[in-house]
């Protein structure tokens, strides 16, 4: 494969999120690369809203002066007001941080050491092995403010991984690469991301992929159906599959009608989360990130907010609809602390009984049992 590689300089870097992403628990992202030669079929960073320049797979633009940015962003003496607690979660949707070009250019490491420095915790989400290059910062920057490691995959199977994800290590590699983090002392967990229909949906091997995952060692794994978006990701998507696996492409118009966001028809995502929701009851494995692992490092409103958000989550794969991520969102939009005004949280818009006993025993005990419970279906 020939790749183009663009050298830029960029004029910031530091994704601050509205809100604390509760899949991730991350306040803060970054792209260190624009494009990703991982060539994963299913990418959406190929979909034209995400504004990735040439071919996605082949056309790469390095950040080269990113640690500086990113120290003069991180850098309290250059703020008036300092940026709130919360994780940066290094691996952008654009651009694999650990891809092939990061052995040459090692921005994320120098990343990590600006991090480092400056006492943030980190979210590493990767396809990528190469990421052990990095296990000894990683290892301390989660002695002194925690880091979590993430893998992402469609699958635990490397004959689909092979198809799938061309430019990556086979799943069996990145659970090796777990484990040894897991014996390191830092949590890890896997992105389920995405599954794919009609190839990695299926029962058999939706329950090998947890089971595998379970086996590795991982704290948590996190699943998510494939968004298909009209125009470039969809195109090469099922001309990839079209190659792959013969036959199949003349199904997906059934299961993605032409939509904003690509993603599945409603019905789909039922059958699938039902089916999903058995396999971790089997294996009573936290469907999220639990909070255990990101308690103090977010204040108040945002750690009881992205519990919620959870609930949230965890319920729809049961396929109920709940209240409790509109009462999340409300909370991540208020002023004062909840501590503050406890006689007025039955007024937070979507609050409704249940949600403010969970968050009063949040208050009162930093944990909630309905979400523990939930935990391990």
């Amino acid at each position: 494969m020939v790749m183009t590689v663009r050298e830029t300089e960029a004029k910031s870097l530091l994704r601050k999120h509205k809100r604390v992403d509760s899949w991730f628990v991350s306040r803060y992202g970054m792209n260190l690369y624009r494009g990703c030669t991982h060539n994963c079929v299913y990418c959406d960073g190929r979909a034209e809203g995400y504004y990735v320049e040439g071919e996605f797979g082949k056309d790469i633009t390095v950040k080269t002066n990113a640690a500086e940015i990113l120290r003069r962003e991180l850098d309290p003496a250059r703020k008036r007001v300092h940026l709130k607690p919360g994780l940066i979660i290094v691996g952008g949707g654009v651009g694999d941080s650990y891809q092939p070009l990061e052995e040459k250019y090692q921005l994320t490491r120098k990343a990590l050491e600006v991090i480092e420095e400056f006492g943030f915790p980190v979210h590493m989400l990767t396809k990528s092995t190469l990421i052990e290059r990095d296990i000894d910062i990683l290892k301390r920057i989660n002695k002194k403010n925690r880091a979590i490691v993430s893998f992402s995959m469609s699958s635990a199977s490397d004959n689909f991984s092979a198809a799938l994800e061309p430019g990556v290590p086979p799943p069996s590699r990145r659970l090796e690469t777990l484990t040894r983090f897991k014996k390191e002392g830092i949590p890890c967990g896997v992105f389920l991301l995405p599954v794919v229909p009609l190839i990695t949906d299926k029962p058999a091997i939706l329950d090998e992929s947890v089971r595998k995952v379970k086996e590795a060692g991982a704290d948590f794994i996190v699943f998510g159906a494939m968004t298909l978006k009209e125009g470039r990701q969809k195109d090469y998507f099922l001309n990839a599959v079209e190659n792959h696996f013969p036959g199949i492409s003349d199904t997906y118009p059934l299961i993605y009608r032409p939509s904003k966001y690509g993603s599945p028809a409603p019905e789909y995502i039922e059958s699938l989360n039902t089916l999903y929701g058995a396999v971790l009851k089997r294996y009573r494995i936290p469907g999220c990130v639990p909070a255990r692992l990101y308690r103090n490092m977010l204040d108040e409103n945002d750690f009881i907010a992205v519990m919620l958000d959870q609930i949230d989550y965890l319920l729809s794969l049961r396929n109920q609809r709940t209240p409790y991520g509109y009462a999340a969102y409300s909370i991540s939009q208020l002023d004062k602390p909840l501590s503050a005004m406890r006689t007025e949280i039955s007024g937070i818009k979507g609050v409704g009984k249940f949600a403010h006993n969970i968050i009063r025993e949040i208050l009162d005990t930093g944990k909630s049992s309905y979400y523990e419970q939930l935990l391990t279906f």
